[in-house]
């Protein structure tokens, strides 16, 4: 008899995540005469960037978090970007900053990264929100890594041992996504696009974290029976970076794409916003 993995529902999970944060939106709101409030800084009109924008303040006002947008032209230069961002970075009414990436090849998109005060990057994107997450301290995880994180707590998944391959190493999603796990006392891979026989590292791994950006770039025949595996990417056509149909028979827990880690992590967003208004405005003592 051929098993089924049981599906990870993100989706499920992030509406109790928005449903608690809506709550903590209003009582802070009322406690303080401030809602929480979250700048979104875009620059070109990239479709999938305007969309994505637009749903993540879409998003926040139905949870009581105000956006402020700033929209700028693709010609935006780095120090104009960098203005921008320190501007409201050194706004009190702003509590936390998105900047949608990608800003275009001419912009140092490190440098826009690093002018977003720490205390305001809820989407985890500064060398110090990385540095805090290495180190196990206080600070603001990155919005998917942090989502793949609660999603798998939800699960009561023991990491504790565990060898844990992230394929994928990005500075926002994989090599995050490893910090958080190693300090959850996983033993951890990290593998990418150019990793020599990738296939047998996979097959080692009892939690697998695809986020290499390639559509069906793992096969079913690559999982080890049993792992828990956690599918981060999200390509055209709706599909992910496993190949579903081929891991689910293999795998004993699995994020369905869409509806897995992406609406964790907007909800991991969200929470963070709140998070900060709360210490910002000086509710909460973190």
């Amino acid at each position: 008899m051929t098993q089924t993995a049981r599906l990870m529902d993100g989706a499920g999970l992030a509406g109790r995540i928005v449903e608690e944060c809506t709550s903590r939106a209003a009582a802070l709101t009322e406690s303080t005469g401030q809602a929480p409030c979250l700048a979104t800084v875009l620059v070109g009109e990239d479709p999938a960037s305007v969309t994505y924008v637009r749903m993540k303040r879409s998003r926040s006002a139905k949870a009581g978090i105000l956006s402020r947008h700033v929209e700028l032209p693709a010609t935006t230069t780095t120090k104009e970007l960098v203005g921008a961002i320190t501007a409201l970075s050194e706004d009190p009414a702003v509590h936390g900053i998105l900047l949608q990436h990608p800003v275009g090849e001419h912009i140092d998109e490190r440098a826009a990264f690093e002018a977003i005060a720490p205390e305001k990057d809820v989407d985890g994107v500064t060398m110090h929100s990385f540095a805090a997450m290495s180190f196990g301290l206080p600070g603001f995880q990155s919005c998917t890594p942090g989502g793949i994180m609660r999603l798998l707590d939800a699960y009561d998944v023991d990491l504790t041992g565990k060898h844990a391959v992230v394929v994928g190493r990005s500075a926002i999603l994989g090599k995050p996504a490893g910090m958080l796990l190693l300090d959850r006392n996983a033993t951890v891979t990290y593998c990418h696009s150019r990793t020599r026989d990738l296939s047998s590292i996979v097959k080692e791994a009892d939690v697998l974290v695809a986020a290499v950006g390639r559509a069906r770039f793992i096969h079913g025949d690559d999982i080890k029976p049993g792992a828990v595996v956690i599918d981060a990417g999200y390509n055209a056509g709706n599909v992910g970076d496993v190949d579903f149909d081929s891991a689910k028979t293999r795998a004993s827990l699995i994020t369905p794409v869409p509806g897995g880690v992406g609406p964790m992590t907007i909800a991991v967003l969200l929470a963070q916003t709140v998070d900060a208004a709360e210490r910002q405005l000086g509710v909460a003592e973190r």
